[in-house]
């Protein structure tokens, strides 16, 4: 089922009493989100993913705007009745009930034409446990469960209903390393075989970026922008984005675009189509480097890194907005490690070009 949320805008009063001014939580947020599909909702911590998730789920209602689900307006709906499976950061199992009991809770409290029989509740459930590979330990309570399988629990209670829209507030976040990437691999492939509209919240863009067949990016309760993780990340709309997406991250230099040319400082490192003279910033990826000995961007270098495929250059030059950047490039050629200079060519297809004042994409040709 598609989700689609229509200019919605959620406001909070301000826990300072004494200033009178509202928090916006989510501003004027406007997308559609497709049937059948893996959303990862991404953004940094206190950007309001969560606010916008309990939104969905009718948790909270908003300050302005609408929620549908397919052509269906849930916006006044209460959470039982929007047909949404919710899975949260805590989990949230009830610690006297075994793992079976906490999955077939949600189906004792079906009323009316909904209710079902226990032996077809416990069927249901059993059926939706194999689903999600925990159905040898349906005997045992939360306690006597790992993280990962608690997971399990809390996805598989979520899924029972056949719910419409399945959200899930970081679910991921209580979970070592090993038992991350694991469980998400298991989040991509029950989304798979369910098929239902899956919303996943987290702040990690790795998360995001490997099991998402879409993803949102929000900044301070503000949409940025939507698409397929690898669209995303190879063609930001914004600086925001392409700072935030990306290990390591964009580098950011301050750059000038006169008479045909990008001009870092005193180097004229790329030409430029369709765009007229300005001050800009200039996003570059650090794959986007190529080690030449007439390359165009005159650098000091600080440190190289072997990491085996790749190496790791630490570099500097004035244009750039931090004191060093990375750039990453094929170990064969690694410049020499005891040089104090390197000289870079970049890759045009890994450079962006924004608005000093409004951070937006400038859209132009860049080449050689």
């Amino acid at each position: 089922m598609k989700v689609l949320l229509s200019h919605l805008t959620k406001r909070f009063p301000n826990i300072n009493k004494k200033i009178k001014t509202e928090v916006t939580a989510v501003s004027d947020f406007d997308i559609e989100i497709p049937d059948g599909k893996l959303i990862g909702l991404l953004g940094p911590s206190g950007c309001g993913k969560s606010t916008l998730l309990n939104l969905i789920s009718g948790l909270e209602q908003p300050s302005e705007g609408k929620v549908f689900f397919g052509d269906e307006d849930v916006t006044e709906l209460p959470p039982e009745k929007r047909g949404i499976g919710l899975v949260f950061q805590n989990y949230a199992l009830y610690p006297h009930l075994t793992a079976l009991q906490n999955i077939m809770f949600p189906l004792e409290n079906l009323k009316g034409d909904s209710k079902m029989a226990k032996e077809d509740i416990k069927a249901k459930a059993i059926e939706t446990a194999k689903l999600v590979q925990i159905e040898d330990y349906l005997d045992r309570k939360p306690s006597e469960l790992s993280g990962g399988q608690q997971q399990r629990v809390a996805i598989a209670r979520a899924l029972v209903k056949t719910p419409n829209v399945l959200l899930l507030d970081e679910p991921l976040s209580n979970l070592d390393a090993r038992l991350r990437l694991q469980t998400r691999e298991e989040i991509k492939r029950i989304q798979q075989e369910t098929g239902v509209t899956t919303i996943f919240v987290t702040h990690d863009q790795d998360e995001a970026m490997s099991i998402s067949d879409y993803i949102v990016v929000m900044k301070a309760g503000v949409f940025q922008q939507m698409g397929k993780p690898q669209d995303v990340y190879d063609d930001p709309d914004k600086l925001f984005v392409a700072k935030f997406l990306g290990v390591p991250p964009v580098n950011v230099f301050k750059g000038r675009v006169q008479g045909g040319k990008l001009i870092l400082g005193d180097d004229a490192v790329l030409n430029v189509s369709g765009l007229d003279d300005r001050d800009v910033y200039v996003g570059i990826r650090p794959e986007g480097y190529l080690v030449e000995e007439d390359g165009l961007l005159h650098c000091g270098l600080n440190a190289v890194e072997v990491q085996g495929r790749d190496t790791s250059i630490i570099a500097t030059h004035p244009a750039a907005d931090e004191k060093s950047f990375r750039a990453i490039v094929i170990a064969e050629y690694a410049p020499d490690p005891k040089a104090d200079h390197v000289n870079l060519n970049i890759k045009p297809n890994k450079v962006y070009l924004f608005d000093t004042d409004t951070e937006e994409r400038l859209r132009c040709e860049l080449f050689r």
